[in-house]
């Protein structure tokens, strides 16, 4: 799959479109400070690095836990 217009109804829209200037987002001022944006992306993304390790942390420890109690039989066929 390209990307661009396939059909000819997008290719007319594109050309009708093209010049359209819609990035007009000097004209409004944010409703939310940059800073404390930021702040809270880097909260987030701390909480979840946190998680992860935690996480990992747990399969370790549940890992060594079964291997450490499981008790194995033999089975039928082997001897």
């Amino acid at each position: 799959m390209g990307i661009g217009a396939e059909d000819y109804i997008d290719r007319m829209l594109v050309q009708k479109y093209q010049e359209e200037k819609v990035d007009n987002h000097d004209n409004t001022e944010s409703m939310v400070d940059p800073s404390k944006m930021l702040e809270a992306m880097n909260d987030y993304a701390a909480t979840l690095r946190n998680m992860v390790e935690l996480r990992q942390r747990l399969n370790i420890a549940c890992y060594a836990i079964n291997a450490r109690t499981a008790r194995y039989q033999k089975s039928m066929g082997q001897r």
